[in-house]
């Protein structure tokens, strides 16, 4: 794909989304990691060390990155199936029974979900102030790190493509190295700091990086820099996200930035996992990589506007409003 060719088609917002509406078999998008309740708190500003704020809502919805991105897939018109870890049984872990109940009114395959007998589904705090900014606080039983999936082989057989978070390497691998003896795509969410060479960046066909874990991960601040670092270890597609600022990628060995959308933003939550959601289906769809991330950021955008994390993942048709506006 060459540099020019591949800006030119993204910024080509109404007829790139045209395509991408036409399909007449809606992709199946398997998404595997990390899944978690959210509490969420919104608050005017966050509070200063050793004092109290006053909480202006509460909410509780389905979170992390893998269980957000099935939502917007799903929300999107795709088929999205959820693999990942959750504390178990049924019946005796309470977060994990609500987790699954909320993701099967999104109509989201949840049957490769694990349930670990003994061991609490991850939990986190998550406080919003009046600018959209969040701060989260996680809790996770380190006994799922080691968890991993039961069947591999069929979870890939069941893909059109692999949207995979880095939160749970030990679940995720093996699901990703499977869907790549199938020569199914993988879309790699790296949110979670690790290291240059990482495994999953060789196994992934396309890695996207938050701004805070390429930095991280590279120790670059530069985030341009940290994507050529990266590009040196794995041939595959390289992006990073960074907030309200231009997403850059790779593209024929040069680095280009895609522009996001200009919105008043409410609630960031959930945001990157929106646009690697959006950009996974677009991928399936047929869309090349710079129409995708310009799909992706139309999702992020549109998600952002919204107050609830999960829950405010945007519909196929404000989409496709929001590309055709530009």
């Amino acid at each position: 794909m060459s540099g020019e060719g591949a800006h030119a088609r993204a910024v080509k917002g109404e007829s790139a989304n045209a395509r991408l509406v036409k399909g007449a078999t809606a992709p199946r998008v398997l998404c595997a990691g990390i899944i978690v309740l959210d509490e969420v708190f919104r608050v005017e500003e966050f509070p200063r060390n050793d004092a109290k704020v006053e909480a202006q809502e509460f909410f509780a919805v389905n979170g992390g990155c893998a269980a957000n991105a099935a939502v917007a897939v799903a929300r999107l018109g795709g088929r999205a199936a959820l693999a990942g870890p959750l504390g178990g049984p049924a019946g005796t872990d309470e977060n994990g029974d609500r987790v699954l109940a909320a993701l099967a009114r999104e109509a989201i395959d949840t049957s490769a979900c694990q349930r670990v007998d003994g061991l609490a589904t991850t939990l986190s705090a998550i406080f919003i102030n009046a600018r959209g900014e969040r701060t989260i606080v996680t809790y996770r039983d380190r006994r799922i790190a080691a968890v991993t999936p039961r069947d591999p082989e069929a979870l890939a057989r069941s893909a059109d493509i692999v949207l995979a978070d880095n939160c749970v390497p030990q679940f995720v691998r093996p699901i990703c190295e499977a869907a790549r003896r199938r020569d199914v795509r993988v879309v790699l969410d790296a949110d979670k700091a690790t290291v240059e060479a990482d495994p999953l960046f060789r196994v992934a066909t396309h890695v996207i990086f938050s701004s805070e874990c390429l930095v991280a991960t590279t120790g670059r601040p530069d985030l341009a820099d940290g994507l050529a670092a990266v590009a040196r270890h794995t041939p595959a597609f390289l992006a990073v996200s960074n907030g309200p600022d231009d997403i850059l990628f790779i593209d024929a060995g040069a680095v280009r930035r895609m522009p996001v959308f200009k919105i008043c933003a409410v609630d960031t939550l959930g945001a990157g996992d929106a646009l690697h959601g959006g950009f996974a289906l677009a991928l399936a769809e047929g869309a090349p990589e710079a129409q995708a991330l310009r799909f992706g950021a139309a999702v992020a955008g549109l998600k952002c506007t919204r107050i609830g994390g999960a829950g405010a993942m945007p519909a196929r048709a404000d989409v496709a409003a929001l590309l055709a506006g530009g």
